[in-house]
């Protein structure tokens, strides 16, 4: 199966101009078009066929299509240590924010204690999207009954001036504040976040169905 021809059949002219401005920071050249659930159903005949080792190892791809299959063949791996291994591989060449957020490893979630030495890692790393990607996992994993008190410590005191990392930041304590709330706040109340993602994080929070109108009226005075 070539890849390339799979994503030339489905692909949208209009929606490839669509992508290329949600994705400003790759090259217009680099997308097809092709939508999420195409991707999908692609990434499911890859994980399926004789051709996987030999796609998730032919790096770097060109299309940002292909990126994003790579992400979602990676997330269908059960086993952690195969799974992690081929993440760890596929990080240094995530180039933009999709990329970096669609995908979520279905090994992850039974394998927490594993998981988090990775994540502090990642979190730590100078390429953006690795910490991105990075800060998403101690979201979708950490929060709610997994939540400890050191880890918005490590979002808190990751410095960088990049948008899509500091977006990654405001998303995270907006989801912190809607999942564990009370020991959350103390981070708005205190000031201890980048003036640009205090301000983005409550703004999301206000915006977000699930911090209740009470919380919501508080956060508001710490603007």
């Amino acid at each position: 199966m070539i890849l390339y021809d799979r994503l030339i059949e489905v692909k949208d002219d209009a929606y490839r101009e669509f992508q290329a401005k949600l994705v400003p920071n790759i090259p217009p050249e680099t997308i097809l078009g092709v939508r999420t659930p195409d991707m999908r159903r692609i990434a499911k005949e890859v994980f399926a066929s004789h051709d996987r080792d030999a796609f998730l190892s032919d790096l770097p791809h060109r299309y940002y299509e292909e990126n994003l299959v790579h992400f979602f063949v990676i997330s269908m791996i059960k086993n952690f240590d195969e799974c992690i291994g081929a993440v760890e591989v596929f990080l240094p060449y995530v180039d933009c924010w999709p990329v970096s957020d669609q995908a979520t490893p279905k090994a992850f979630r039974k394998n927490h204690e594993k998981l988090l030495p990775y994540i502090r890692k990642w979190i730590a790393s100078d390429h953006v999207y690795t910490a991105r990607f990075g800060m998403r996992m101690l979201m979708n994993e950490f929060l709610g009954d997994d939540f400890r008190p050191e880890y918005p410590e490590l979002v808190a005191n990751k410095k960088g001036d990049d948008y899509y990392l500091k977006m990654m930041a405001a998303w995270y304590f907006a989801t912190a504040l809607a999942k564990n709330y009370d020991e959350t706040v103390t981070y708005f109340e205190e000031h201890r976040l980048d003036e640009w993602v205090h301000r983005k994080a409550i703004q999301k929070a206000v915006e977000s169905y699930r911090v209740t109108e009470e919380h919501k009226e508080y956060l508001k005075t710490l603007r």
